[in-house]
């Protein structure tokens, strides 16, 4: 998806995934939910099992933010990672 586009402002999106054996509702733009599933699949993990690894991190916080929330925060982070692997 490309930032100049104006589908980068498309509403959120709501999607059942199962973490430990639950499942639950998340909305998240589309953008996020593009760039969940890369982080996904550059693991070779399901969809399902790097929600549930962002789940337990977010748990894990002092205060810990709703879980769309901390799916957007884990995503910028893992992005400004990269980045400062690259320079």
């Amino acid at each position: 998806m490309d930032l100049e586009r104006p589908e980068i402002f498309h509403p959120p999106v709501k999607r059942s995934v199962t973490i430990a054996g639950h499942q639950t509702s998340i909305s998240l733009e589309p953008l996020f939910w593009g760039m969940l599933k890369k982080a996904a699949d550059s693991r070779g993990l399901p969809l399902n099992a790097l929600v549930a690894q962002i789940d337990v991190e977010r748990i894990a916080a002092a205060q810990p933010p709703g879980l769309a929330t901390a799916i957007r925060l884990w995503l910028a982070n893992d992005m400004l990672g990269k980045m400062r692997q690259a320079d």
